[in-house]
């Protein structure tokens, strides 16, 4: 992803024959006077900006040791007019976000997508994320659309530390009320469809004996793209699936709320930012503040 283009290498091979050239030229330059005092040794005019002269070592000359930069007015420029960074300055890019992107999924891991994080762990992510958008610059989507492509597993979200599935939202509680374990969290792509579905896996208590019912919740939505890297989703309708021993039955449509009924909080629509992407990570921010992180799965 941070490798550098065929046109960078092209670039960069010209700056070298132009060091050779420019080195074979002097080194000539040098034998040619070489039994001339060092102070009557011309100045270079080519990539040379300092050259010390040479030492005797009896019968043999040593070689002149000379620093070697191109001046101002050598260095090679990129189509734009300006110069084109060096291979080191992406290789250093490239380790602070991978550097960065480590600390932020550690700090993540261990809380159980956000629901057993305590404020200093919400602080911590947060401060990991804010690293990691901030080396990764702005995200532009309108022309690169199709890296939201896929199936994403949530790893963390900072609305799960309100206990509740629905985070800043309303949704069911998690506790000993209503027994609801919450097992994986993904969110599906598809950006020719503009299909945006939330896909919750759920364990849902029962009384003793019976074991615990498995279910698969899928909330349809459609997204589109607003600005650059804003997302609004509009939510369609909810499947629930059983899984187990009971996933030969078929899956049930929960009927939607009617408008009218719907709580103001909860209108069926929502808009996030995308402030990191790359090829398997993912951070977005929500309306309400919700840091979400995701892998690709």
């Amino acid at each position: 992803m941070y490798g550098l283009s065929t046109d960078t290498w092209h670039e960069g091979s010209i700056v070298a024959q132009a060091a050779i050239t420019s080195t074979f030229e002097w080194s000539q330059l040098v034998t040619s006077s070489i039994n001339q005092p060092t102070s009557n040794i011309p100045q270079p005019k080519s990539s040379f900006t300092k050259c010390e002269g040479y030492a005797s070592q009896g019968a043999r000359q040593a070689r002149p040791r000379c620093n070697f930069h191109l001046l101002p007015s050598q260095r090679v420029k990129s189509s734009l007019g300006v110069a084109d960074p060096s291979p080191s300055s992406f290789s250093y890019a490239s380790d602070s976000v991978s550097s960065f992107k480590l600390n932020l999924l550690s700090a993540v891991s261990g809380l159980n997508r956000g629901l057993a994080a305590n404020e200093d762990d919400l602080r911590k992510a947060d401060d990991t994320a804010k690293e990691l958008e901030s080396a990764g610059g702005i995200v532009d989507l309108s022309d690169g659309l199709d890296r939201l492509q896929g199936r994403w597993k949530l790893i963390y979200s900072s609305a799960f530390s309100s206990r509740t599935l629905g985070g800043s939202r309303p949704g069911p509680p998690i506790g000993r009320l209503l027994p609801i374990t919450l097992g994986q969290v993904f969110q599906r792509i598809d950006i020719l469809s503009k299909d945006f579905d939330n896909i919750v896996e759920l364990q849902l208590g029962a009384p003793w004996p019976l074991p615990p019912l498995e279910v698969t919740a899928t909330l349809a939505h459609k997204f589109e793209l607003i600005g650059s890297s804003k997302i609004k989703i509009i939510f369609e309708k909810t499947t629930v699936k059983t899984a187990g021993n009971l996933s030969q039955l078929p899956p049930l449509e929960v009927p939607r709320i009617p408008d009218a009924l719907r709580p103001p909080s909860n209108t069926g629509s929502g808009e996030f930012e995308v402030t990191y992407l790359d090829a398997d990570t993912r951070i977005t921010r929500g309306d309400r503040g919700e840091l979400r992180v995701f892998v690709i799965s």
